[in-house]
């Protein structure tokens, strides 16, 4: 049995691991934490969330004693926090020598140059950032099971990437076009007009700017162009991919690469036939379907995730098994 706790219990993010991890068999959650300023500390999960009335939990604040209690008690910790906050948190524990599966950017480029330009911050911590291992759990699952300082992917990474990581041999100096559409939740819970659902008509956003686009880049190892869109749905992620592949390559090749996933419970591709968001949501799976001419060389690519499972929460527990089911087995 793996005890964890979850700092930042409070938001869409938190609240879903929460209850993936409670549903764990092997895991237990020693305890749900938010800051000491939250308005949410003191109140049980439920209250928050109906939907999680069987978790009969509450929000602690995060004090120093209380993280000296965590320290003392857990196996490892899960940060739902804002990026600077998990700057912070992330290399105490990892310090401390607890495990930390964080869902923040704060660890997610190993350039600390990448910081101050995408997420406003100067990365202190330049010992533990070499040490995080960046947790695509159906790629990186050697560096996963190695390493106490995992972050998890962004979400709109994540589509991309599931999509665009099979055929890297077969890619172009083109750039890949990516234009991809999530759910609201991904804006976080916090109240904003912006993200009013009365206000949220389909639009892009963080055109030719937003700082999943280096993240892709870093991990694709090769240029993009990233277009996010804000739909008027709660969660999912369609991001729908336009390629151009080498001469010569063919269908077949297509296909025979996609096989990667082809022991993979949670990954669907399918030839000529195109997901949905419905097909995902509320489910850890990633749903890819693609179509190419060869005529034109042009391969374009559909992948479907849930934005707050997939995209966050379910890929966090992704990696927590994978680290800790390997540690048990050696």
């Amino acid at each position: 049995m793996k005890n964890i706790a979850i700092i930042g219990a409070s938001g869409y993010t938190g609240a879903q691991i929460t209850s993936l991890i409670n549903a764990e068999a092997n895991l237990s959650i020693q305890g749900l934490y938010v800051s000491e300023n939250s308005l949410d500390k003191g109140k049980p999960l439920s209250e928050l969330y109906p939907i999680y009335s069987h978790i009969s939990l509450c929000l602690n604040p995060l004090t120093d004693d209380a993280k000296h209690t965590i320290v003392a008690t857990v196996d490892a910790v899960v940060l739902a926090t804002d990026h600077a906050v998990s700057l912070h948190l992330a290399a105490w524990f990892y310090q401390q020598g607890v495990t930390v599966f964080d869902l923040s950017g704060a660890y997610r480029f190993q350039d600390l140059a990448q910081y101050p330009k995408w997420y406003g911050f100067t990365h202190e911590y330049p010992e533990a950032l070499a040490e995080a291992v960046y947790g695509l759990a159906e790629w990186n699952a050697a560096k996963i099971i190695n390493s106490k300082l995992i972050a998890v992917p962004g979400c709109y990474p994540t589509a991309s990437l599931m999509a665009l990581k099979p055929i890297t041999h077969l890619l172009t100096d083109t750039f890949p076009v990516i234009n991809a559409v999530s759910g609201v939740t991904g804006a976080g819970r916090k109240a904003q007009l912006q993200t009013s659902f009365c206000e949220v008509s389909l639009t892009p956003y963080g055109v030719l700017g937003h700082r999943h686009q280096p993240e892709i880049v870093t991990q694709l190892g090769q240029e993009v162009i990233f277009t996010p869109h804000l739909g008027n749905f709660k969660r999912g992620i369609l991001a729908t991919i336009t390629v151009k592949l080498k001469l010569d390559t063919s269908a077949s090749d297509i296909s025979q690469a996609f096989e990667c996933y082809s022991a993979s419970e949670l990954v669907t591709v399918k030839q000529n036939q195109f997901p949905k968001v419905d097909d995902v949501v509320l489910t850890p799976n990633c749903h890819i379907g693609w179509k190419y001419d060869e005529a034109t060389g042009y391969l374009v690519i559909a992948s479907a995730i849930d934005n707050l499972m997939k995209g966050a929460a379910s890929q966090a527990l992704q990696c927590i098994k994978i680290h800790f089911d390997a540690l048990q087995n050696t």
